[in-house]
């Protein structure tokens, strides 16, 4: 008699987690069409997520750009092709390291946030007080967030591959002595829609992540300081890894368009 196929022990855990999460997002998508909707909440959020990261996600992107083009222009200019620069530099932040970049400085940030504030509202009875209140606390507090980094993190995403390509253009107009209206030619000319859209549909994914994990971790934090911690840390490092596997589903069902 064959024996059925058996989960090994160590990795139930990681399966059981898959399973709640599944079930924390379905709850959300039973949540999110009911009413009530927490308006001013979202706007709040939208605020807090968008707002104060533009800095963070500007510099990280005005950085990307310089050290992208300096690193690349030596090669480029041994085989003469340093007027190819503004092409390969903008669709190469446009359609994979801008996003993959923006989401994993947001998962560090938002996510992260997401899961302290969650985890001390859930550690001091907060959540427990708003139930007993006859508030909804998971719309009100897991809805919103979730709905507001799916939405900014696509225009944080566009904020910090324009700032990229801008570091990319300061680089060459002091190297090649480019103008910027040659470079910004350049970069409108070579960019299709199949290069905008994907890593547009991909962000939205990105940000839904980022909320998803962020919320789950915080919600469903143990008791104690030390599990706001450790709500917090498991929050950045699962979607840090769920973005990855994210971005090389999109890499690939793109990658099958674009042979059809």
């Amino acid at each position: 008699m064959k024996v059925p196929f058996k989960i090994p022990d160590s990795a139930q855990p990681f399966f059981i987690e898959i399973g709640e999460i599944s079930f924390f997002a379905g709850k959300f998508f039973k949540e999110v069409v009911k009413s009530p909707f927490e308006f001013k909440e979202f706007i709040r959020q939208c605020y807090y997520m968008g707002n104060r990261s533009l800095l963070l996600v500007g510099v990280t992107g005005f950085i990307i750009g310089l050290v992208f083009t300096l690193q690349s222009r030596p090669t480029l200019e041994n085989f003469g092709a340093a007027s190819w620069i503004p092409s390969m530099v903008s669709v190469s932040i446009i359609r994979e390291i801008g996003p993959i970049i923006t989401a994993l400085i947001c998962a560090g940030r938002i996510g992260s946030g997401i899961g302290a504030e969650l985890g001390s509202m859930r550690v001091t009875e907060q959540i427990d007080a708003m139930e007993v209140s006859g508030t909804n606390p998971f719309k009100y507090l897991v809805v919103t967030r979730i709905l507001a980094t799916t939405l900014m993190l696509p225009l944080l995403v566009f904020f910090g591959d324009v700032i990229a390509i801008y570091g990319s253009f300061l680089v060459e107009n002091f190297k090649g002595d480019v103008s910027l209206t040659l470079y910004t030619n350049q970069v409108i000319n070579i960019l299709e829609f199949s290069d905008i859209i994907p890593s547009t549909i991909k962000s939205f994914f990105f940000g839904f992540a980022i909320g998803l994990v962020g919320c789950f971790k915080g919600y469903n934090c143990k008791k104690g300081t030390a599990g706001v911690g450790k709500a917090a840390n498991a929050a950045v490092v699962y979607t840090s890894m769920l973005l990855f596997v994210i971005d090389f589903v999109a890499v690939f069902v793109t990658n099958i368009f674009y042979d059809l």
